[in-house]
């Protein structure tokens, strides 16, 4: 019986790692072994990471609404609050982006805000 091989799917595992791999320092882009290795670590930061960037964005959102709240004499407690008060519906990356980019319709926001809510 002859002997069964897997060559060709063995050499396309290892293309596809040492082609992510290209770009590494030293070794890590020559050798398959560490190429391996570090390849696998950066898909498993990139998997986490993607997961850490939207609690990431949504701090800096939080940041930037109270930094511009703050300066309309509220605090961001108080504006979110007041916003549900309101009803005015607006989610925090687009406030943020008002807070940041607008600071005028901002500041009519936080005036809406102050009639709903007892200062």
């Amino acid at each position: 019986m002859t002997r069964s091989v897997n060559n060709v799917a063995a050499k396309q595992r290892k293309n596809k790692i040492m082609k992510a791999a290209k770009g590494y320092f030293g070794g890590r882009s020559k050798l398959y072994k560490t190429a391996r290795e570090a390849v696998e670590k950066g898909w498993l930061y990139a998997y986490r990471d993607r997961k850490a960037k939207k609690r990431d964005f949504r701090r800096l959102w939080i940041i930037r609404i109270n930094a511009a709240a703050r300066l309309n004499g509220l605090t961001y407690s108080q504006m979110i609050h007041g916003l549900q008060l309101a009803q005015i519906e607006i989610d925090r990356k687009a406030l943020a982006h008002l807070a940041f980019t607008d600071l005028e319709a901002f500041a009519q926001i936080c005036d809406k805000v102050k009639e709903h809510i007892n200062l």
